[in-house]
Formats: structure tokens, C-alpha cells, sequence
């Protein structure tokens, strides 16, 4: 995989990285590189939602599909792009939602940074994608990885709130444990925000407030959107 695994992370992730389906990964994406393909995010960046957010420090997880696949977009962060880079129109549907759940204002840049540091894990299913074709390195192994990621955050005591975004993200719903009346944690699901989907069931779904909500009445805080 060439990415190296924050220490807060290795407990969780080493075990998953022996496995087959994560070594496959890692020969697979080697070769795809010496094969001269272009990949997002570059190496070294593919991790980097786990350097932001430690396990014990996830409040919220919003699981994506893939990163984005133009020049420039993609640095580890689902949803998010570098400041400087043009805002995607996914993104921009989510600060329009943003908007109209909470009065935030959209922001000029799509950096996301701010809200991984508070404790939004920004995930997508699949970590990496060849340029300009979305989907490309779904089933290559990376779901070894994010599953293990999902559930390791279910497993813990605190409260957490799951917001799953898209088919791919949704999958994952098995994954989070203890689901249903009674369950500990809040799982908040629409289609993506791509403009493909969004008019179906994203916008008005309202996760930023739902999310603080949960939080407050739980002990853990809110997260400033």
C-alpha cells in the first residue's frame, strides 16, 4: 500500500494488512503505478483522515465512495479538496444542505481539514482512483481496510454518529454494530451528494443539526460545521 499507518491506528489496521486481501492491494497498486498510471490521492496522502482523527477522538464518520479523480482534488480527505483547488459539486451540494440545516455559510475553499481535526472521520470506501475514471479501484482490497476502519469506531463505548452517503457508504451500515432500538450510536443515511443523486433524498436530510444533536444529548459536544 505504501502509505504508512498512524500509530493510533496500527493496533487496529497491522492485523488487516497481513491478511491476502490487503497484500493483493498493495501488489496491485505497485504495479498499476509502474504501468504508468496516475493515482489519487499520491502516496503518502491516502491515509490521511487517520493522521487527523484518532480512533478515540471520532465523534462523526462520513463514509463517501471513492476519492475524487481530477488533478490536483484528492488529498485523503473524503469530500474535501486542498484550498486553492475549486470547490466539486459534490462538495458544494454539501455546504448547500450545510446551509439550509444549520444557516452556515458556503465556504470560497473545500478544505476540510477543520472538521477532521474535531473529530470527523472523513472516509471513503475505496482510498485511492486512476485519473479520470471514478470507481476504478473498487474491489481491489481497500474494502479489507475501511471495513476494519467502520467497525473498529463501532466497537468503542462512546457515541458516535455514522453518516453514510451513497450506495458504497451504505453497505457499510453492516458493519456498524449494535444498530437499531436501543442501539448507542446514530446512523444517518441519503444518497450522495453528487448532482447525479442528491435531489433524491439528500437535500433535506438535515445531518449536520441531526448530528449535533445526538452529540449534545450524549455528552459529546458538537462539531462547529
Amino acid at each position: 500500500m505504501n502509505d504508512t499507518v498512524p500509530p493510533a491506528w496500527r493496533a487496529i489496521l497491522d492485523p488487516v494488512l497481513q491478511a491476502r486481501d490487503a497484500r493483493h492491494l498493495g501488489g496491485w497498486l505497485q504495479q498499476q503505478e509502474q504501468a504508468g498510471k496516475v493515482i489519487y490521492p499520491p502516496r503518502g496522502q491516502r491515509l490521511r483522515a487517520l493522521e487527523l482523527t484518532a480512533p478515540g477522538d471520532v465523534r462523526v464518520v462520513i463514509l463517501g465512495q471513492d476519492p475524487y479523480h481530477g488533478p490536483g482534488q484528492a488529498h485523503g480527505l473524503a469530500f474535501s479538496v486542498p484550498a486553492g483547488i475549486r470547490v466539486p459539486p459534490s462538495l458544494a451540494n454539501i455546504y448547500r444542505e450545510l446551509a439550509s440545516d444549520c444557516g452556515v455559510p458556503a465556504r470560497a475553499d473545500g478544505d476540510l481539514e477543520r472538521w477532521a481535526r474535531q473529530g470527523v472521520l472523513l472516509l471513503n470506501t475505496t482510498l485511492s482512483v486512476e485519473q479520470g475514471r471514478a470507481g476504478s479501484h473498487a474491489g481491489q482490497g481497500w474494502d479489507a481496510v475501511t471495513d476494519a476502519i467502520v467497525t473498529a469506531v463501532a466497537d468503542q463505548a462512546p457515541p458516535s454518529v455514522f453518516v453514510l452517503w451513497g450506495n458504497h457508504a451504505r453497505a457499510k451500515a453492516q458493519r456498524i454494530a449494535g444498530l437499531g432500538p436501543g442501539s448507542r450510536h446514530l446512523l444517518l443515511s441519503s444518497p450522495h451528494p453528487s448532482p447525479l443523486s442528491a435531489h433524491r433524498g439528500f437535500f433535506g436530510s438535515r445531518p449536520f443539526s441531526r448530528a449535533n444533536a445526538f452529540l449534545e444529548a450524549n455528552g459529546r459536544g458538537s462539531i462547529d460545521w
